[in-house]
């Protein structure tokens, strides 16, 4: 004989979606027009330095071809993260693909900067004769692709925060657990848009500046060599930029590294997660406590709470909805039947 059949529980009250990726339209779109320009200006200078037998102009051009390549990754991850956001296989979402797309392109930007630096040294040791004046309109060239490249970028930065934010206050009406109000987690890296959440954004943007800085030193040293003949000081800008992109690169690295290996980029999370449930209920105490990043500046927690007199678990998560940076929170509530405890009620 079969079971009666029950009726399901409606569960809109404890279930929620698992799609903490923030929306990166904007980011999206910027670094694919900022891909195109770059791929266009690196097409056009392979082919005029091949029809004018310009060694400056194809070596600008081919570097210029690893960009493209990072900034491939960042659409990538995008994309990949914005189409498999609904996808029940990601436990906690895709929030973490853009930041593993920023990780990967902060590694091709420090093979970038070891080019540089072997190339650098290669010409301080065995100096070539530089055509400075083609030298320096390549350079140009670059820069001002560059500065527009970097403006397109800085803006999507701006526009995503500024939606960020504003996604974020419209969950914490919709849902009982906790949206991030502002970028809460502390960034501790170095070098430009140090403090986007968005790691793929950011990495987008410092392979733009990174050029950028390039370019810059090299015209420097480039005037320095026509008019004063100082022909050293281009290789030797070389590994200046060399050693300030690796800084860069190191500071991003590290940011990426930290989301995803789920270390909390917050300490203090912890401590307020513990203060708020002492001050809802002084006689529970925290058992066992986990906080993790989920995606950038958006974290997950799972608490266990033991109590005399434990409360329902929607009060103690309702208490926990005050603290910025909490997007999924698990409580697990106990009931301590020792009677050698002290009763903390």
């Amino acid at each position: 004989m079969k079971p009666p059949a029950t009726l399901p529980h409606p569960h809109d009250r404890w279930s929620h979606r698992h799609d903490f990726v923030p929306d990166a339209a904007e980011a999206e779109r910027s670094t694919s027009w900022v891909m195109v320009l770059t791929a266009i200006t690196m097409v056009a200078e392979i082919i005029a330095g091949t029809l004018s037998g310009s060694m400056a102009l194809l070596a600008d051009g081919w570097h210029m071809a690893t960009h493209v390549a990072a900034f491939a990754i960042a659409i990538f991850a995008y994309r990949y993260a914005r189409t498999r956001a609904s996808d029940a296989s990601f436990a906690f979402g895709t929030g973490k693909v853009t930041v593993l797309g920023g990780f990967a392109s902060a590694v091709a930007l420090a093979v970038v900067a070891l080019m540089m630096a072997i190339e650098s040294v290669k010409r301080l040791m065995e100096p070539l004769d530089i055509r400075f004046d083609e030298a320096i309109w390549v350079a140009c060239i670059g820069l001002a692709v560059n500065v527009l490249s970097g403006v397109i970028l800085h803006r999507a930065g701006h526009a995503h925060e500024h939606h960020d934010h504003h996604h974020d206050h419209d969950h914490h009406h919709d849902h009982d657990h906790q949206h991030d109000h502002a970028h809460a987690a502390a960034h501790h890296g170095h070098g430009p848009m140090a403090d986007s959440p968005d790691h793929n954004l950011r990495a987008a943007y410092l392979h733009v500046v990174a050029d950028a800085l390039t370019s810059v030193l090299a015209i420097v040293a480039l005037f320095a060599g026509k008019y004063l003949g100082l022909a050293w000081l281009d290789a030797a800008m070389g590994l200046v930029g060399a050693a300030l992109i690796t800084r860069w690169a190191w500071g991003l690295a590290q940011d990426s590294a930290t989301v995803l290996l789920d270390r909390s980029e917050d300490p203090g999370l912890g401590d307020q997660v513990r203060a708020a449930i002492a001050d809802a209920d002084p006689g529970a105490s925290v058992a066992d406590l986990h906080v993790w990043p989920v995606a950038p500046a958006r974290f997950a927690a799972a608490v266990t709470l033991v109590s005399h007199r434990p409360r329902a678990a929607d009060y103690y998560r309702a208490r926990l909805a005050g603290i910025g940076g909490l997007t999924h929170v698990t409580v697990e509530v106990n009931e301590c039947r020792e009677p050698a405890c002290p009763d903390l009620r």
